[in-house]
């Protein structure tokens, strides 16, 4: 699998499935707001087709009465697939948020959880280096939480990517195999792992997973991964999550905003599938929702300490 592979797949995908060649043309109309926050960019989508995934019932209920839609045998008809790496599958997401976006869930049905899982990352992040790969957390936004997948989108879109060589940092770890830092200033916790090697990597993210809290009835900490190769390292930020939705998304009447924060929120592009949402929403929202999803700076500062002395 390479990228241009990836991209050959969306070509004929876009020729033959109507769905997706729709939402595509949608995605080039799309509004777009901008804001500018202690120095950071933040961008605003309104996208009406990812109502299916921001409103997704993920409830042990409502996911044992729905039939799965990332296990082959549910695949829409015009669905095509590539095999990726040892058990995953790559798709063409025909519900975009990046000018190209594509999905990849293990060819078996088995729950969204990393792991074990975060080699496979680094690996899918390798083969298709023109895109960030990233992970959602079964309570983090993960619209399939019953079926282990990764998405993969445009490299360049995510301010996310600026933001981490622009923004101040606090090293946590530095030595000749990588290093950690946190960006003490932005505005939401992150762990930023920067290796060329692999199993460096994978050894600190799994030191970080055990230091984080893992709620009752839980597997896995909340968390949100964003990870992509840069052409000589891999660069994986890490978002620790305290809450799945934030009040505002159970609110009635005008206090109401349909956000449910995953990856690409984290990542500094907010989706909005309501237009009122679109237009309302306002940098105090922005501030309000992110301080109740993530850590504050004393929680995170208690993990940053634990994974100094580690």
């Amino acid at each position: 699998m390479n990228n241009t592979t990836a991209r050959q797949l969306l070509h004929e995908q876009l020729d033959c499935w109507e769905l997706a060649r729709a939402n595509y043309h949608a995605l080039e109309q799309v509004q777009t707001k901008h804001f500018r926050i202690d120095g950071c960019e933040v961008r605003v989508q309104f996208n009406p087709a990812r109502i299916r995934s921001t409103a997704a019932k993920v409830d042990p209920k409502s996911l044992q009465q729905r039939a799965c839609f990332l296990c082959p045998a549910n695949l829409p008809a015009e669905q095509q697939s590539l095999p990726m790496g040892k058990d995953y599958l790559l798709l063409v997401n025909p519900f975009p948020i990046f000018p190209v976006h594509f999905t990849l869930p293990c060819t078996s049905h088995t729950p969204q959880s990393i792991g074990a899982r975060y080699e496979d990352m680094l690996d899918a992040a390798r083969c298709l280096d023109d895109f960030t790969v990233f992970y959602n957390g079964p309570k983090c936004g993960a619209s399939a939480p019953d079926h282990m997948h990764f998405q993969a989108g445009s490299k360049g879109f995510l301010p996310l990517e600026q933001d981490v060589k622009d923004q101040p940092k606090k090293f946590v770890l530095s030595s000749p195999e990588g290093m950690i830092y946190t960006l003490p200033h932005y505005l939401r916790s992150v762990f930023v792992l920067c290796s060329d090697q692999k199993a460096w990597l994978c050894r600190q993210f799994k030191s970080i997973c055990n230091l984080l809290e893992v709620k009752d009835g839980e597997h896995e900490p909340m968390l949100n991964l964003v990870t992509w190769h840069d052409g000589s390292q891999w660069v994986s930020c890490v978002f620790p999550r305290k809450a799945h939705r934030p009040q505002c998304f159970f609110a009635e009447g005008e206090k109401n905003l349909l956000i449910s924060p995953a990856s690409v929120d984290m990542g500094g592009v907010f989706i909005t599938p309501q237009e009122k949402d679109f237009l309302k929403i306002t940098e105090e929202d922005i501030r309000h929702i992110l301080q109740e999803v993530c850590l504050n700076q004393e929680e995170m500062e208690a993990i940053v300490q634990l994974t100094a002395n580690s």
